[in-house]
């Protein structure tokens, strides 16, 4: 049996399934997320270091793609943990996020806190990662890596090093050292890269076995690379050796990234890893992670998570065996 409509009648017809085929479309479309009002990220280093530097940059493009000034607050100390912490009284709307260092995935392990960090933070984007090393100054007497150790194995615990704190990938890379060669060597922890390089420079330490604060005090001859904390030699110091390259298994991986509070919605997490990495790829930001031998670090919220997961399941080992950690 055939229907026959008017003209009219056809007209609302086609209409009427033009809008029901529409409206899925409609609901789908939704408008990305926009700050109410300026954005705090906290920063779990000391002012003036090569994390600010990176922070204070991204803060500026990523405010102005969002279309809301972003600001850097330093929340330093406990290894870098402090900065993350202070999510745990923040709203989950945005406003509020910090930066986590790989530092959060390991305290836990040998420190009483208030918080888990599969738990208690969203995580955002993934941004960058530190290259690691053993660096003396210019005028010190040790010119090569197996000098600093027979120096450490002859008087022990008498020479120090400065790292950013206890149980960061500077200490871990050292008791590694210590445990391979013999030496031993005294822990002296920072709250970052600023503060211990006037430490060295100073004289008040012996030598430093962390992030390359230090490379432009390399460049300007201030300083000294002894080894690499690498898989393989950094192209932009190829006489620098690996401690692989001695014998010494310890490479430093130490990569870092935004989090915001637990239970932040998806939709806002999204749209502040689109800022950030639209940040990221501005032209301005690589000489800032050249300047620091630092490498791109690139993870989405759900790269980001899991790459945690992965992490804090599996470091527990490590910590006990460097002594850090309690089986």
């Amino acid at each position: 049996m055939s229907i026959h409509l008017s003209q009219p009648q056809r007209r609302r017809v086609v209409l009427g399934l033009a809008g029901a085929v529409a409206a899925p479309a409609i609901v789908r479309a939704q408008p990305k997320w926009k700050p109410e009002r300026p954005i705090v990220i906290y920063n779990p280093f000391a002012a003036g270091g090569a994390t600010d530097l990176h922070l204070r940059f991204l803060a500026e493009k990523a405010g102005k793609i969002l279309g809301q000034q972003v600001l850097v607050e330093i929340k330093a100390g406990a290894a870098g943990t402090l900065a993350p912490a202070q999510l745990l009284s923040a709203r989950p709307d945005g406003h509020a996020i910090a930066c986590m260092s790989i530092n959060s995935l390991r305290y836990p392990h040998y420190q009483q806190v208030s918080w888990n960090p599969l738990r208690d933070f969203t995580y955002i984007t993934g941004l960058s990662s530190y290259t690691i090393g053993i660096v003396v100054r210019a005028d010190s007497p040790w010119k090569t890596i197996e000098d600093l150790i027979a120096a450490g194995k002859k008087e022990p615990e008498k020479y120090t090093f400065g790292t950013s704190g206890v149980g960061g990938s500077g200490q871990l890379m050292m008791i590694e050292v210590d445990q391979v060669t013999g030496a031993k060597f005294t822990h002296v922890p920072y709250k970052g890269g600023a503060e211990w390089m006037p430490a060295l420079m100073g004289g008040h330490i012996n030598f430093l076995a962390d992030a390359a604060q230090w490379a432009p005090f390399v460049d300007q001859g201030q300083c000294r690379i002894l080894a690499m904390a690498t898989e393989q030699r950094i192209p932009k110091y190829p006489d620098a050796p690996t401690l692989k390259e001695r014998g010494i298994n310890a490479i430093a991986h130490s990569p870092y990234g935004l989090v915001g509070p637990k239970d932040l919605p998806a939709p806002i997490a999204q749209a502040l890893h689109e800022a950030f990495t639209e940040a990221t790829n501005d032209p301005g930001m690589q000489p800032i992670l050249d300047r620091y031998i630092q490498v791109p670090w690139r993870r989405n919220p759900a790269e980001f998570r899991a790459y945690a997961e992965q992490y804090y399941n599996s470091v527990k080992p490590l910590l006990i065996k460097a002594g850090l950690a309690k089986a």
